[in-house]
């Protein structure tokens, strides 16, 4: 019998998977991309827990080429592992 728990995928909830998470991570540093204060300008941070957290793959991925397409990159997006984010 499955029941519901924050760290169950809400889009799979019989699967009894967590959530995925991504990250955009700069190439030349390691560090990962936050937004900070209420104009939310981009920060580096160096913990994937601190750098904000797409929800889907797709959202990350067209952030981080909108970030090498304006010359902020080089920027990649990284998956998060579960244990980073809530450790």
């Amino acid at each position: 019998m499955h029941f519901w728990a924050p760290e169950i995928d809400p889009s799979h909830p019989m699967e009894c998977t967590r959530p995925e998470r991504y990250a955009i991570q700069r190439l030349d540093n390691g560090r990962y991309l936050a937004l900070e204060g209420n104009d939310q300008t981009l920060t580096d941070v160096v913990l994937a827990s601190e750098a904000y957290l797409f929800h889907t793959h797709e959202a990350a991925l067209r952030a981080a080429q909108e970030l090498n397409h304006s010359d902020r990159g080089p920027v990649d997006v990284v998956k998060v592992e579960w244990e980073h984010v809530h450790g």
